[in-house]
């Protein structure tokens, strides 16, 4: 049974009065491919059946489940790579020097998914981080808490370690888990998981040096954009670096980022006072 429109009106508005993220017409294929295997795994069957029960019941459980479905994102280790190595190559060693007194990073990866993203930051930066006598906090968010726990515990199937993981990386930060594989201990210290809906205002937060907010402002509409940059230029240090996802910018959202090239990767510097 294919979703009714008014099925699709329905998920789309609840998702965007829960996320911020905007289903547009024509996404009614990603509805269904997302929300199959919930229907399934809770008794449902299909889709049209498991929205007639979401319209009958008050916000809860099941709406939960259908949220986190519609708004986990696809992953992988040093997604795209240029982001990474600019970070470590280019980027880390001015905010090294900069940063001589403190002789501390704080870096946010502001859409974890299954933590793919802030285990590869640590693993692009530390050993030249350690060798600079310097420390390392990773705070990594997401608005999903199944993906949050999947992050949490660091395991991966094999499939999931091919995918952009090198093997001397594998060797050195993984140990087997049964057919898959465990981070570290050492990495899963390094990280803070919160969970944190990105389009509401923000809680009190330390100052970052870098922000990862990659393929996330893609699926809000002008305004949110607007509001996510705003408040991202609160937490991001003056001279600290916003990372943002290859087909998103600050262009025509928010002038007081400036845009620079490093390492065939485009990075943003805020250059201005958060207004709001």
């Amino acid at each position: 049974m294919s979703l009714t429109a008014p099925d699709f009106t329905y998920v789309a508005d609840l998702v965007h009065r829960e996320s911020a993220i905007t289903l547009a017409p024509g996404k009614e294929y990603l509805v269904e491919a997302r929300l199959l295997p919930v229907a399934r795994d809770t008794g449902h069957g299909t889709v049209p059946a498991l929205v007639a029960e979401l319209k009958g019941r008050p916000m809860g459980e099941l709406h939960r489940k259908v949220i986190d479905a519609m708004t986990t994102n696809e992953t992988s280790w040093f997604r795209d790579r240029a982001p990474f190595t600019a970070l470590a190559d280019d980027l880390l060693g001015e905010l090294i020097a900069r940063r001589s007194r403190e002789r501390k990073l704080r870096i946010w990866s502001a859409a974890c998914s299954s933590g793919q993203e802030p285990y590869s930051i640590i693993m692009a930066i530390t050993d030249r981080l350690a060798a600079a006598g310097f420390g390392l906090e990773v705070l990594a968010t997401d608005l999903s808490e199944e993906m949050l726990e999947r992050a949490r515990a660091g395991r991966y199937n094999q499939l999931e370690v091919n995918r952009g993981l090198a093997a001397n990386l594998l060797v050195r930060h993984f140990t087997r888990a049964g057919i898959g594989w465990q981070v570290s201990e050492e990495l899963r210290r390094a990280v803070t998981f919160r969970s944190m809906n990105l389009a509401v205002p923000f809680p009190p937060m330390m100052q970052m040096d870098v922000i990862f907010l990659r393929n996330v402002l893609i699926y809000f509409d002008a305004p949110t954009k607007a509001r996510v940059l705003n408040s991202m230029s609160r937490v991001l240090r003056p001279d600290g670096y916003l990372f943002l996802g290859g087909a998103e910018t600050t262009i025509n959202i928010d002038p007081r980022f400036e845009r620079i090239t490093s390492s065939g990767a485009t990075v943003y510097r805020f250059r201005g006072e958060a207004t709001g």
